[in-house]
């Protein structure tokens, strides 16, 4: 009895879907309450002229949310619409399974469910209940659970997963029939895993070769955009304006947190009680004995607890974390010395000469009396830092690029450093702070979060917007009302974020459902509330040659440029002929690379080459020793000798065979089914009025 109680309150619950059972993570979004009594018989989408209703959805998210409840599962408030896009999916995932199912005549009796649950090898998930900490399986006691009349509901649940577990095994079976894998793509696979090469190679570039030498004409570009259009195909897009209403807590919240911590210091001054007590009352994280360095804390939390004397209660200060207040129990020697650091950038572009030279004349500025931070702001090309002088915070050793970290390490507190050389450009460094300083302390932590009427004013300002918007005009309300309209990047239908605003199907949803122009009502994302316009409508197909022209000029540039440096190969061979002596190439052709690569493997990035298959996919099959006829890549024109590479191992590949065969297979059965999936949803025709409920 106590047995199927338990089974009964953990039953799994199961979404049948292709290939397994969907198990969804996330929980009820909020809805748009004022419609919900307005839109319960409401039609919120079609699947195939199958109408799915509000209700419907509503309680089919409500279902999820309590099992996931029952589990333990709390999850915040900015997964929902993530949740309901997932309960959407699935729903219509199973309705055009199940009419492929009807449609494959595919048929789970009762004998066959009741075969697997009493016979030799009853399911899994039910079988665990009976099986002890050593693994064994108590049949006895399985076989009364089942048989008793007591346990009929959990029974009849049990048989209803087990059929649909049988009914997507056969559908799995009927999709699967077709899914082979060959003797040589086994071979292939092994030897991509096992077969290594070295050769030697001449490698013609076609970056190597100038751009006057070739003649790029717009005829040609053309050309080249209508042979290869399909190369610059595109799906469906929108793009949005949208103006974005930050959830930030007020000057209001910020001083009622300060004042309440405050007011904690205040009692700590007079009273006996340990300050942990404090942290287990007040502080929003859990009480910690935490011992931190420089570089781990925000600069007003450096400051105080620098000044601070062991014992002594700092703050509260304003962090990242939250509002704190800390109290100092002891300063440690670090393992790590710290350091604190600003720098101007000078970026070397094109013209590395030039850089330095400006590099050096602002050094001379510098030293000459120049104010560091003023300068900074004006000309340095790190905008990161820029903004705050230069000020790059404290750091250790290892987070900085070896040049850099030498001159900051080795420099001295308050000398202004020669411009150093790194890969980002020229710096000059000025080392403000030095450190080999830790600090134990206790905290309470207060996060910043905006209060319930914050939250309602903020949602009434962007529906303020959102309603003067749609009545005038969504650029012109948006400079009235002082806010930036943020121009997204392009999005398909089928994507499941938009830059900026992170995941939100309801937005992308509503965007293909209206025209250019249409401004929104209030939509609720995962840090704030957002209204948005429709702004640019892109059909599917071909991009048009004049908004893609650059990169065509590129693309046709660098195909003149092969085509340029396979004349060059030849010449090469030629002059190789049979001597199998490269380095003749230079004679022919300077400027080309002579060169060996080892322990190179088929279909895989090339060390020095990177990911030039025909370079591999020649050496994999080439006669050792032999000098190639000149190969075309993606990059280069390549004439390889191949000098070694290691034999099929038979043993090796029979040992290995039936692992292979498993993992391939395995492959092709997903990418199949996956392939099914699309096609399946492609044809269907799926209606999706969600957005009409949801913001």
């Amino acid at each position: 009895m106590g047995m199927m109680t338990r089974m009964r309150n953990l039953a799994p619950w199961f979404i049948v879907t292709v290939g397994a059972i969907f198990v969804l993570f996330m929980v009820l979004s909020d809805a748009n309450i004022s419609e919900i009594f307005r839109n319960q018989s409401r039609i919120i989408g079609e699947i195939d002229g199958q109408e799915i209703y509000y209700q419907d959805f509503v309680k089919r998210v409500e279902f999820e949310k309590t099992n996931l409840e029952k589990q333990g599962r709390v999850i915040d408030e900015a997964q929902m619409s993530d949740f309901r896009d997932q309960v959407w999916d699935a729903m219509v995932n199973e309705a055009l399974i199940e009419k492929k199912i009807e449609e494959f005549g595919i048929e789970v009796t009762d004998q066959e469910v009741i075969d697997l649950i009493l016979g030799p090898n009853p399911p899994q998930f039910v079988k665990q209940y009976f099986t002890d900490s050593t693994g064994v399986f108590n049949r006895q006691a399985y076989d009364a659970a089942m048989r008793n009349p007591e346990n009929k509901e959990a029974v009849l649940q049990i048989e209803d997963m087990v059929k649909r577990q049988l009914t997507q095994q056969k559908l799995t079976d009927h999709l699967f029939a077709a899914v082979q894998v060959s003797e040589d793509e086994l071979k292939e696979d092994f030897a991509k895993q096992h077969i290594y090469m070295n050769a030697d190679y001449v490698a013609v570039m076609a970056s190597s070769i100038p751009d006057k030498d070739v003649k790029l004409t717009d005829e040609y570009q053309k050309e080249y955009y209508n042979k290869n259009i399909l190369n610059y195909n595109q799906e469906e897009k929108r793009v949005i304006d949208y103006v974005l209403f930050p959830l930030q807590p007020s000057k209001e919240d910020t001083a009622t947190i300060m004042n309440n911590l405050s007011s904690i210091l205040e009692k700590t001054k007079n009273d006996t009680l340990p300050f942990k007590n404090y942290i287990e009352i007040y502080s929003e994280k859990p009480y910690s004995v935490d011992t931190l360095s420089l570089t781990k804390m925000d600069l007003p939390l450096q400051k105080a607890l620098a000044n601070a004397k062991d014992g002594e209660i700092i703050g509260p200060v304003i962090t990242r974390e939250g509002v704190i207040l800390a109290k100092l129990l002891a300063k440690t020697v670090s393992k790590e010395p710290s350091v604190r650091a600003s720098h101007i950038l000078i970026k070397m572009g094109t013209d590395e000469k030039a850089a330095l030279q400006k590099a050096n004349d602002i050094y001379t500025k510098l030293i000459s009396g120049g104010n560091f931070a003023q300068i900074a702001k004006e000309v340095s090309e790190d905008p990161g830092s820029a903004i705050k002088g230069g000020d790059l915070g404290w750091f250790s050793k290892g987070q900085m690029v070896p040049e850099f970290e030498q001159a900051v390490f080795n420099g001295k507190i308050g000398q202004i450093q020669k411009p150093v050389k790194t890969n980002f450009g020229y710096h000059i460094i000025l080392v403000t702070e030095k450190s080999n300083t830790d600090y134990v302390v206790e905290r309470i932590i207060n996060e910043l979060k905006p209060t319930a009427s914050t939250i309602d004013n903020i949602y009434q300002k962007a529906s303020d917007f959102s309603y003067l918007a749609k009545e005038n005009n969504f650029k012109r309300e948006a400079e009235l009302m002082k806010l930036k309209p943020i121009e997204s990047r392009p999005f398909t239908k089928t994507q499941k974020s938009i830059s900026g605003l992170g995941s939100n199907f309801s937005i992308i949803n509503y965007s293909f459902n209206n025209s250019v122009g249409k401004v929104s009502d209030v939509f609720r994302v995962q840090n704030g509330y957002v209204v948005f316009q429709v702004s640019k409508e892109m059909k599917e197909g071909p991009q048009p040659y004049e908004e893609v022209k650059e990169v065509v000029r590129s693309q046709a540039l660098n195909e003149l440029k092969l085509e340029k440096a396979m004349e060059i190969a030849k010449k090469i061979k030629a002059k190789i002929g049979s001597t199998g002596n490269l380095e003749l190439a230079k004679q022919v052709f300077p400027a080309a690379k002579v060169a060996q690569v080892n322990n190179f493997k088929i279909g895989v990035n090339i060390p020095t080459i990177g990911r030039e298959f025909a370079f591999s996919e020649y050496a994999y099959t080439a006669k050792v020793g032999k000098v190639s006829q000149p190969i075309k890549g993606n990059r280069a024109c390549f004439i390889i000798k191949l000098t070694s590479r290691t034999p099929f191992d038979q043993t090796g590949y029979s040992v290995q065979r039936l692992s292979i065969y498993e993992k391939l297979l395995r492959a092709k059965q997903r990418e199949f089914l996956n392939n099914w999936m699309e096609k399946v949803k492609e044809e269907a025709d799926v209606k999706d009025y969600r957005y009409n409920f949801f913001k």
